[in-house]
């Protein structure tokens, strides 16, 4: 998880302006919530039900989005991602992080 919170960091510059708090919840693996809703987005440790967006994904799909390996809307579609809570916000997030 902790490959995973790095490659987050760096992307952190991407989500300004999305004006949301974002979860990802990898079950037993853990979470990261990030609070996008200020000038500076940052990972923060609030619980997961205070998410705008809460996308439940494995860490392995996880680490593969977020490489760039797995499309994020065909994820998706083929159940890798379910979504719960704003769907628009999912979509933001999706065009951010190419």
């Amino acid at each position: 998880m902790e490959a995973i919170l790095e490659t987050i960091r760096t992307k952190l510059p991407q989500l300004r302006g999305l004006n949301a708090v974002i979860a990802f919840d990898c079950g037993d693996d853990g979470h990261v919530v990030i609070d996008a809703t200020g000038p500076q987005p940052d990972i923060t440790d609030d619980p997961l039900e205070d998410a705008d967006c809460i996308l439940k994904i494995s860490q392995a799909n996880l680490a593969k989005m977020l490489a760039g390996k797995l499309d994020p809307m065909l994820a998706f579609t083929m159940g890798k991602v379910k979504v719960k809570g704003s769907m628009g916000i999912a979509a933001k997030l999706s065009a951010r992080l190419d």
